[in-house]
Protein backbone atom coordinates (compact mmCIF):
# COMPACT_ATOMS: atom_id res chain seq x y z
CA UNK A 1 0.00 0.00 0.00
CA UNK A 2 2.78 2.44 0.93
CA UNK A 3 4.69 1.66 -2.27
CA UNK A 4 1.57 2.27 -4.38
CA UNK A 5 1.20 5.67 -2.73
CA UNK A 6 4.87 6.57 -3.23
CA UNK A 7 5.25 5.12 -6.73
CA UNK A 8 3.86 8.14 -8.64
CA UNK A 9 6.44 10.39 -6.96
CA UNK A 10 9.24 8.48 -8.70
CA UNK A 11 8.18 10.53 -11.72
CA UNK A 12 10.30 13.71 -11.79
CA UNK A 13 7.44 15.84 -13.11
CA UNK A 14 5.08 14.71 -10.33
CA UNK A 15 7.70 15.28 -7.63
CA UNK A 16 8.59 18.69 -9.07
CA UNK A 17 5.00 19.90 -8.86
CA UNK A 18 4.46 18.30 -5.44
CA UNK A 19 7.49 20.18 -4.06
CA UNK A 20 6.05 23.31 -5.64
CA UNK A 21 2.82 22.83 -3.71
CA UNK A 22 4.68 22.33 -0.43
CA UNK A 23 6.95 25.35 -0.93
CA UNK A 24 4.48 28.22 -0.26
CA UNK A 25 2.93 26.45 2.74
CA UNK A 26 6.31 25.77 4.34
CA UNK A 27 7.42 29.34 3.64
CA UNK A 28 4.32 30.84 5.28
CA UNK A 29 4.53 28.55 8.30
CA UNK A 30 8.24 29.26 8.69
CA UNK A 31 7.56 33.00 8.67
CA UNK A 32 4.78 32.70 11.25
CA UNK A 33 6.61 30.38 13.65
CA UNK A 34 9.94 32.20 13.38
CA UNK A 35 8.33 35.61 13.84
CA UNK A 36 6.48 34.50 16.95
CA UNK A 37 9.33 32.36 18.29
CA UNK A 38 12.10 34.93 17.86
CA UNK A 39 10.10 37.78 19.38
CA UNK A 40 9.10 35.50 22.26
CA UNK A 41 12.67 34.24 22.76
CA UNK A 42 14.48 37.56 22.47
CA UNK A 43 12.04 39.88 24.23
CA UNK A 44 9.89 37.88 26.61
CA UNK A 45 11.75 34.71 27.64
CA UNK A 46 13.59 35.20 30.96
CA UNK A 47 17.35 35.59 31.06
CA UNK A 48 19.38 32.69 32.38
CA UNK A 49 20.35 33.06 36.05
CA UNK A 50 24.02 32.36 35.26
CA UNK A 51 24.53 33.47 31.66
CA UNK A 52 22.14 36.40 31.55
CA UNK A 53 21.00 37.56 28.11
CA UNK A 54 23.97 35.80 26.46
CA UNK A 55 21.87 32.67 26.81
CA UNK A 56 19.49 33.90 24.09
CA UNK A 57 21.86 32.74 21.34
CA UNK A 58 20.61 29.29 22.39
CA UNK A 59 17.45 29.90 20.32
CA UNK A 60 19.50 30.01 17.13
CA UNK A 61 22.45 27.79 18.01
CA UNK A 62 20.57 24.72 19.21
CA UNK A 63 18.02 24.55 16.34
CA UNK A 64 20.88 25.00 13.85
CA UNK A 65 22.91 22.22 15.49
CA UNK A 66 19.95 19.83 15.68
CA UNK A 67 18.95 20.51 12.07
CA UNK A 68 22.54 20.10 10.87
CA UNK A 69 22.38 16.50 12.11
CA UNK A 70 18.80 15.93 10.98
CA UNK A 71 19.53 17.12 7.44
CA UNK A 72 22.60 14.90 7.27
CA UNK A 73 20.56 11.87 8.34
CA UNK A 74 17.96 12.68 5.67
CA UNK A 75 20.70 13.09 3.07
CA UNK A 76 22.23 9.74 4.05
CA UNK A 77 18.84 8.00 3.78
CA UNK A 78 18.35 9.53 0.34
CA UNK A 79 21.86 8.43 -0.65
CA UNK A 80 21.14 4.87 0.53
CA UNK A 81 17.90 4.82 -1.49
CA UNK A 82 19.81 6.00 -4.54
CA UNK A 83 22.58 3.41 -4.17
CA UNK A 84 20.35 0.43 -3.34
CA UNK A 85 17.22 1.08 -5.40
CA UNK A 86 18.75 3.31 -8.08
CA UNK A 87 16.24 6.09 -7.44
CA UNK A 88 17.43 9.12 -9.41
CA UNK A 89 15.18 11.47 -7.46
CA UNK A 90 16.74 10.24 -4.20
CA UNK A 91 20.13 11.32 -5.52
CA UNK A 92 18.64 14.69 -6.49
CA UNK A 93 17.25 15.00 -2.95
CA UNK A 94 20.65 14.26 -1.41
CA UNK A 95 22.31 16.83 -3.68
CA UNK A 96 19.65 19.39 -2.72
CA UNK A 97 20.10 18.84 1.02
CA UNK A 98 23.90 18.98 1.19
CA UNK A 99 24.43 22.77 0.83
CA UNK A 100 21.57 23.53 3.22
CA UNK A 101 23.00 21.13 5.81
CA UNK A 102 26.45 22.66 5.40
CA UNK A 103 25.01 26.14 5.94
CA UNK A 104 23.24 25.16 9.16
CA UNK A 105 26.35 23.37 10.40
CA UNK A 106 28.35 26.54 9.77
CA UNK A 107 25.72 28.59 11.63
CA UNK A 108 25.90 26.15 14.56
CA UNK A 109 29.69 26.48 14.70
CA UNK A 110 29.70 30.29 14.44
CA UNK A 111 26.95 30.79 17.04
CA UNK A 112 28.64 28.22 19.25
CA UNK A 113 31.87 30.19 19.05
CA UNK A 114 30.01 33.43 19.83
CA UNK A 115 28.39 31.74 22.83
CA UNK A 116 31.63 30.11 23.97
CA UNK A 117 33.66 33.33 24.05
CA UNK A 118 31.88 34.90 27.07
CA UNK A 119 31.28 31.52 28.74
CA UNK A 120 34.66 29.83 28.23
CA UNK A 121 36.86 32.84 27.50
CA UNK A 122 37.82 31.57 24.03
CA UNK A 123 36.24 31.41 20.58
CA UNK A 124 37.32 27.84 19.95
CA UNK A 125 38.57 24.83 21.83
CA UNK A 126 39.11 21.30 20.55
CA UNK A 127 36.18 20.03 22.58
CA UNK A 128 34.67 16.68 21.50
CA UNK A 129 31.29 18.20 20.58
CA UNK A 130 32.79 21.13 18.68
CA UNK A 131 35.35 18.97 16.87
CA UNK A 132 32.78 16.38 15.76
CA UNK A 133 30.47 19.18 14.54
CA UNK A 134 33.40 20.62 12.53
CA UNK A 135 33.94 17.16 11.03
CA UNK A 136 30.26 17.20 10.03
CA UNK A 137 30.88 20.42 8.10
CA UNK A 138 33.82 18.80 6.29
CA UNK A 139 31.64 15.80 5.44
CA UNK A 140 29.02 18.09 3.94
CA UNK A 141 31.67 19.93 1.93
CA UNK A 142 33.05 16.60 0.73
CA UNK A 143 29.62 15.46 -0.44
CA UNK A 144 29.07 18.79 -2.24
CA UNK A 145 32.51 18.54 -3.89
CA UNK A 146 31.86 14.98 -5.10
CA UNK A 147 28.46 15.93 -6.51
CA UNK A 148 30.24 18.56 -8.61
CA UNK A 149 33.42 16.63 -9.40
CA UNK A 150 32.02 14.48 -12.23
CA UNK A 151 30.06 15.40 -15.33
CA UNK A 152 28.27 12.07 -15.04
CA UNK A 153 25.60 12.74 -12.39
CA UNK A 154 25.13 9.02 -11.75
CA UNK A 155 28.82 8.50 -10.96
CA UNK A 156 28.91 11.69 -8.89
CA UNK A 157 25.86 10.55 -6.93
CA UNK A 158 27.41 7.18 -6.14
CA UNK A 159 30.67 8.69 -4.90
CA UNK A 160 28.88 11.32 -2.82
CA UNK A 161 26.42 8.73 -1.51
CA UNK A 162 29.19 6.45 -0.25
CA UNK A 163 30.83 9.34 1.60
CA UNK A 164 27.47 10.39 3.08
CA UNK A 165 26.84 6.87 4.39
CA UNK A 166 30.33 6.55 5.87
CA UNK A 167 29.84 9.89 7.60
CA UNK A 168 26.72 8.71 9.44
CA UNK A 169 29.01 7.27 12.11
CA UNK A 170 29.77 10.86 13.14
CA UNK A 171 26.14 11.58 14.14
CA UNK A 172 26.08 9.48 17.35
CA UNK A 173 29.52 10.87 18.18
CA UNK A 174 28.11 14.41 18.04
CA UNK A 175 25.04 13.39 20.00
CA UNK A 176 26.76 11.49 22.82
CA UNK A 177 30.17 13.18 22.89
CA UNK A 178 29.30 15.13 26.05
CA UNK A 179 28.47 11.83 27.78
CA UNK A 180 31.37 9.75 26.45
CA UNK A 181 34.13 12.28 27.14
CA UNK A 182 34.87 14.98 29.68
CA UNK A 183 34.02 18.12 27.69
CA UNK A 184 33.37 21.80 28.34
CA UNK A 185 30.18 21.66 26.30
CA UNK A 186 27.06 21.43 28.43
CA UNK A 187 24.98 18.27 28.39
CA UNK A 188 21.62 17.70 26.74
CA UNK A 189 19.06 20.38 27.50
CA UNK A 190 16.10 19.76 25.19
CA UNK A 191 17.16 16.67 23.27
CA UNK A 192 17.08 14.18 26.11
CA UNK A 193 14.19 11.88 26.98
CA UNK A 194 11.86 13.03 29.70
CA UNK A 195 11.64 16.51 31.15
CA UNK A 196 13.87 19.14 29.47
CA UNK A 197 16.52 20.66 31.72
CA UNK A 198 15.01 24.13 31.44
CA UNK A 199 11.92 25.94 32.62
CA UNK A 200 8.75 25.96 30.53
CA UNK A 201 8.97 29.70 29.86
CA UNK A 202 12.33 29.07 28.17
CA UNK A 203 11.44 25.77 26.52
CA UNK A 204 8.25 26.81 24.70
CA UNK A 205 9.81 29.69 22.73
CA UNK A 206 12.62 27.31 21.79
CA UNK A 207 10.09 24.78 20.51
CA UNK A 208 8.32 27.44 18.42
CA UNK A 209 11.68 28.57 16.99
CA UNK A 210 12.71 25.00 16.21
CA UNK A 211 9.44 24.31 14.36
CA UNK A 212 9.91 27.54 12.42
CA UNK A 213 13.47 26.65 11.42
CA UNK A 214 12.28 23.15 10.44
CA UNK A 215 9.67 24.59 8.07
CA UNK A 216 12.30 27.00 6.74
CA UNK A 217 14.68 24.11 6.02
CA UNK A 218 11.88 22.17 4.32
CA UNK A 219 11.11 25.18 2.12
CA UNK A 220 14.78 25.52 1.15
CA UNK A 221 15.02 21.80 0.35
CA UNK A 222 11.90 22.00 -1.82
CA UNK A 223 13.36 24.98 -3.66
CA UNK A 224 16.72 23.31 -4.29
CA UNK A 225 15.10 19.96 -5.12
CA UNK A 226 13.01 21.61 -7.85
CA UNK A 227 16.17 23.20 -9.23
CA UNK A 228 17.97 19.84 -9.22
CA UNK A 229 15.06 18.14 -10.98
CA UNK A 230 15.00 20.79 -13.70
CA UNK A 231 18.78 20.59 -14.20
CA UNK A 232 18.77 16.80 -14.44
CA UNK A 233 15.75 16.67 -16.77
CA UNK A 234 16.43 19.72 -18.92
CA UNK A 235 15.94 17.81 -22.17
CA UNK A 236 12.60 16.29 -21.18
CA UNK A 237 9.52 17.60 -23.04
CA UNK A 238 7.70 18.58 -19.84
CA UNK A 239 10.64 20.78 -18.76
CA UNK A 240 10.76 22.47 -22.16
CA UNK A 241 7.02 23.08 -21.97
CA UNK A 242 7.38 24.48 -18.46
CA UNK A 243 10.15 26.85 -19.56
CA UNK A 244 8.17 27.95 -22.61
CA UNK A 245 5.13 28.70 -20.45
CA UNK A 246 7.24 30.76 -18.04
CA UNK A 247 8.74 32.72 -20.94
CA UNK A 248 5.27 33.41 -22.31
CA UNK A 249 4.13 34.70 -18.92
CA UNK A 250 7.07 37.10 -18.73
CA UNK A 251 6.48 38.22 -22.32
CA UNK A 252 2.88 39.10 -21.49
Amino acid sequence: MMWKWLHPYANPEVSYHFAGKLLPWCTRLAFIFLSVGMVWALLFAPADYQQGDTFRIFYLHVPAAMLSMGIYLGMAIAALSSLVWQLKLADASAAAMAPIGATFTFIALVTGAAWGKPMWGTWWIWDARLTSELILLFLYLGVIALHNAFEDKSLAGKAAGILALVGVINLPIIKYSVEWWNTLHQGATVGKLGQPSMSADMFWPFLVCFIGFSFFVTALICLRFRSEVLTRNSMRPWVRTLVANEENKHAI
